[in-house]
């Protein structure tokens, strides 16, 4: 008897496009309708003191977050990796798995690959560019560097070339 088991999900990172099937400048109608592929949307904003909307979708272990800050617009997508993530869960640039991989290994390839790397903030490098920004940082209990770092990134940032 074969135990049935889900197929993997993979979520692509595609500087400075997006995430499939979220893409940086989609409106926000067409925003809520592609992360329903995801699962079901929750809408927070726009507030009296800032016009930015977020879209956020839980899938498995993953919170993906649309971010429209002109509140009309996706102008950066959010990816974090929640404390437990299941093994079927990958989150690629260019076929890395950017939670799975060690962050330094990631800089590393990124770099290899031609894009500049920023690491001047340790906890939050960032790949101008094509704008990447990946955060390690945490309070939950992982594997941490002799620096005591966490060993790999908890989310990453993928928006247009001029968001920083």
């Amino acid at each position: 008897m074969s135990v049935h088991r889900p197929p993997p999900t993979e979520f692509v990172i595609d500087p400075p496009n997006g995430v499939a099937p979220l893409q940086i400048g989609m409106t926000y109608k067409q925003a809520l309708e592609a992360v329903t592929a995801w699962g079901t949307p929750r809408v927070s904003g726009s507030f009296a003191h800032t016009s930015t909307v977020k879209i956020r979708v839980d899938h498995h272990s993953m919170d993906v977050v649309a971010l429209l800050e002109d509140g009309k617009t996706v102008t950066a997508i959010e990816l974090w990796r929640f404390e437990k993530d299941p093994a079927g869960v990958r989150v690629l640039l260019d076929d890395i798995d950017v939670f799975r991989t060690p962050a330094r290994e990631v800089l590393r390839q990124q770099a290899e690959r031609g894009r500049t790397v920023d690491e001047s903030v340790p906890e939050s490098p960032e790949i101008p560019g094509v704008t990447l920004a990946f955060t390690r940082e945490t309070g939950q209990d992982v594997p941490r560097e002799a620096d005591g770092l966490p060993l790999y990134f908890t989310s990453v940032l993928v928006a247009d070339t001029d968001y920083f």
